[in-house]
C-alpha cells in the first residue's frame, strides 16, 4: 500500500534530490524512500545499543541514573536505625 505525502522543500534541497536521483539512477522518490530508510535503521540501531548499554549497566547494579547499590545501602542503613 503506498499513500501520497506532500512535504515543502527549499531550492538548495531540491536541487540535492534532482542530483542524487539522477546521479543513482533512480526516481527522486526512490532517493527520498532511501535516505529516510537508512535513517531509520541508523535510529534502530541507536536504540538497540542503549537498551543493550542499560542492560550491561544492570549487571553493574545501575539502571540508567538509578544505582541500585545505593538504593540497597540506604535500605540496609534505614534499617539500622
Amino acid at each position: 500500500m503506498t499513500i501520497r505525502k506532500n512535504f515543502l522543500f527549499n531550492k538548495e534541497i531540491v536541487r540535492h534530490l534532482e542530483e542524487i536521483a539522477k546521479e543513482e539512477g533512480k526516481t527522486q522518490t526512490q532517493a527520498v524512500q532511501e535516505a529516510i530508510e537508512s535513517k531509520y535503521k541508523y535510529i534502530k540501531k541507536k536504540r538497540k545499543l542503549e537498551i543493550f548499554n542499560l542492560i550491561i549497566n544492570s549487571c553493574n547494579g545501575e539502571i540508567g541514573d538509578i544505582d541500585i547499590k545505593n538504593i540497597k545501602e540506604e535500605r540496609a542503613l534505614n534499617r539500622a536505625k
